[in-house]
């Protein structure tokens, strides 16, 4: 089929047989790291990365609507990264060309630049037309952003965005960090429902650095946005993937829930080869002929980090399975252990290798 047709038959399916389809991307950590920013620099604070994410670009742009976790303030120089990261605007314009359509901000790094820092990403997000949650210039803004309801292809899907802290710097001056607290995310909920949302996403920043299986607060903070009926609990942090669950809802077996502790890594430059990557979530939503819209199905592709040494050689990112020369061997072993973990500790969640469609 002529790939211009393939939007009209859907549509004409649909209207036929009375369903709808979404499709929704997530990925884990976007870093820039010193090396990266390095790699990427173009001289008299310019910095070129065109060549970051063309590779899997089109895994991201299929989807009608994809979410990154932006993990480093965006704005004016100077530049840096760990531990106190701050990353040019170019950097959310290379994620934006990208397809990602919605910026996490609420981390542990968002107020590496203090509160003028956050100021600057939200300003600088703004600008472009990106959506963004979790941290705010001030209380009003926060008032006026949420409840962040967003129509993806047809479905009202309504998305939050917390984190256990920001590496005890407090917020000053005003700006708002949404930060972890059961009874907040509750209201929160709530407030997106009223707003008309069918189906909640709560993105959130948690768990134990470097661990590849959650701790016990992640999975009682889990079970309580299940009880609180979160269709989709998207979790970061870690700098490493973590366990994925689809299935059907302990508390309300009419949903499904899909859980994913931590994607990992999407884009950084660590070391270790359980950092090296991370795992890009596809996510199926789909409402049928009584109109109930549900999670339909989850999937997951490996993605891994090949180091550059200059805009001529930049970093990228591949397909963990794409990967060849010099670091086809450390691809293969950054896979090999994810694989290790989602084969033994996945429900529900199968992965796409290399080629396939989800």
């Amino acid at each position: 089929m002529l790939a211009w047709l393939l939007p009209l038959f859907v549509s004409i399916t649909s209207l036929v047989f009375g369903y709808d389809e979404a499709d929704l991307v997530f990925v884990g950590d976007a870093m820039q790291h010193q090396g990266q920013l390095d790699a990427a620099s173009a001289g008299r604070g310019q910095y070129d990365y065109s060549q970051y994410f063309t590779a899997i670009e089109p895994l991201v742009s299929v989807a009608d609507y994809a979410v990154v976790n932006l993990e480093t303030p965006v704005g004016p120089g100077p530049h840096s990264g760990y531990p106190c990261f701050n990353a040019p605007p170019a950097y959310a314009d290379a994620l934006a060309d990208a397809g990602f359509d919605m910026f996490l901000t609420a981390n542990n790094h968002t107020l590496d630049r203090g509160a003028r820092g956050l100021r600057s990403t939200v300003a600088e997000l703004d600008s472009r037309g990106l959506d963004h949650i979790g941290t705010y210039p001030d209380a009003a803004s926060r008032t006026s952003a949420l409840p962040k309801v967003v129509d993806v292809n047809g479905f009202k899907v309504g998305f939050l965005n917390y984190t256990y802290g920001t590496n005890g710097i407090e917020p000053r001056d005003g700006v708002v960090v949404d930060y972890i607290d059961r009874a907040r995310i509750k209201a929160d909920v709530d407030s997106a429902r009223r707003a008309g949302a069918e189906l909640m996403c709560v993105c959130i920043h948690w768990g134990d650095e470097y661990r590849l299986l959650p701790n016990t607060t992640q999975r009682h903070l889990a079970d309580f946005l299940e009880a609180l009926g979160v269709d989709l609990i998207i979790g970061a942090h870690p700098h490493v993937i973590q366990p994925m669950e689809f299935r059907p809802n302990r508390y309300y077996p009419e949903k499904n829930v899909f859980l994913v502790y931590s994607l990992g890594n999407f884009i950084s430059n660590m070391k270790t080869p359980d950092t090296r990557g991370g795992a890009m979530a596809h996510v199926k939503l789909f409402r049928g002929a009584d109109h109930r819209p549900v999670v339909q199905s989850a999937s997951y592709r490996l993605l891994f980090t090949v180091p550059g040494t200059s805009p001529e050689s930049n970093y990228r990112l591949l397909e963990a399975d794409s990967v060849s020369g010099q670091w086809q061997s450390h691809a293969r072993e950054f896979a090999r252990r994810a694989r290790g973990i989602f084969d033994k500790h996945n429900v529900g969640v199968p992965e796409v290798r290399r080629g396939g469609t989800d």
